[in-house]
């Protein structure tokens, strides 16, 4: 057995995501822009133990209730699945993948436990970044982050959250790898050629001021692609057509950030959502999650939903003034809204520098 110190503690943060053009078309072979969130994240710790162990956190992986309301109020509030779940799972996909790749760790052992300040069910990946900080602290701790590509690192988590029965795609969980802004793009050559998409960090300060508005108690983002995933495969010519539009959105606003164009972003973001709308229906949006949009538009800013419902992302084209109208419209309404701070870069110099070599 390894004699491990108190040294050897590690900590890893991954942030919330916000996609603010071409989702969800990345799991359609589209495109996508999309940024880390510096004020909510999900952090993972590991520390080297005699037997490996997940900790269930206090909180969000109750088995324990004082009464049956407090456990259905637990339970209408946040699900059934807390992150012990997400952890099992990432452990489990790192070792196959370091096992099937020839990348030898080291015999011994761990416990990991988890804590996050993402809301939940707010279409802002809280579970994807638990698996994301996950994952960073193995990298490190068996000493393989040099074996395992930067590009690769979102398949896992993906890999992972799918074993979990996880509709998603890639968009999410490149935004939390790379951390600050993000283009991706998902086109089936990349994907069949590389066994990834291509993806190009920018200069965060290319963004507008941006903000985030979302629902105390959101409607669960989870069940927003189902009926559209299956037309989709069905071969659904309105469907296919207008992922191809979504797509298009993100490569069109990648320009319009580059050149500063915020009056054109403002157009894609609002054209996006409503694509979106189209597509799914205001039965799979929720009520809730389309109020949010309509009062963000009702005092003229742009807004777009941040993944799949229950938050959204907000411009305001014309300034602090119109901003201070979107702050208090969205007051009025009951929806938290903040102003965005966007994440740092999340990788080291060497994988930035390595990222151009494999593409």
């Amino acid at each position: 057995m390894v004699v491990v110190t108190e040294k050897e503690e590690m900590e890893r943060r991954a942030y919330a995501r916000v996609g603010l053009l071409g989702n969800p078309s990345d799991v359609y072979g589209g495109r996508a822009v999309s940024f880390a969130v510096a004020g909510l994240w999900a952090t993972v710790r590991l520390r080297p133990s005699d037997q490996l162990l997940v900790q269930p956190h206090p909180r969000h992986d109750l088995v324990a209730f004082p009464s049956l309301h407090a456990l259905v109020e637990r339970l209408d509030g946040g699900g059934y699945y807390g992150g012990v779940r997400l952890l099992l799972a990432i452990c489990r996909i790192f070792h196959n993948h370091c096992k099937q790749n020839g990348i030898a760790l080291e015999d011994k052992n761990f416990t990991l436990s988890y804590d996050t300040n993402i809301p939940r069910q707010a279409g802002l990946s809280g579970s994807s970044a638990i698996v994301c900080a996950a994952l960073s602290c193995l990298l490190d701790f068996y000493g393989v982050r040099d074996k395992i590509r930067v590009e690769v690192r979102p398949n896992l988590i993906l890999n992972a959250e799918k074993e979990l029965g996880i509709v998603a795609g890639l968009q999410d969980r490149v935004a939390q790898v790379y951390g600050g802004l993000v283009y991706m793009d998902f086109s089936q050559e990349h994907m069949d050629k590389l066994g990834h998409g291509v993806y190009t960090p920018l200069d965060v300060d290319l963004l507008p001021p941006l903000y985030l508005i979302y629902a105390e108690n959101p409607s669960d983002s989870g069940k927003v692609h189902s009926s559209v995933r299956q037309r989709w495969l069905d071969g659904d010519e309105f469907i296919i057509s207008s992922m191809k539009e979504v797509a298009q959105l993100a490569y069109d606003g990648h320009n319009a950030l580059l050149q500063k164009n915020y009056s054109e972003l403002a157009r894609l973001m609002n054209k996006n959502f409503d694509l979106r709308r189209k597509m799914f229906g205001d039965d799979a949006l929720g009520e809730l999650n389309i109020k949010m949009v309509e009062v963000a538009r009702s005092i003229g800013a742009a807004s777009k939903f941040t993944g799949s419902g229950g938050a959204v992302v907000a411009m305001c084209p014309d300034g602090d003034a119109q901003a201070e109208l979107l702050k208090t419209a969205c007051q009025e309404a009951g929806f938290v809204v903040e102003q965005i701070e966007v994440a740092p870069s999340a990788l080291t110099k060497e994988e930035l520098a390595s990222l151009s070599s494999h593409q």
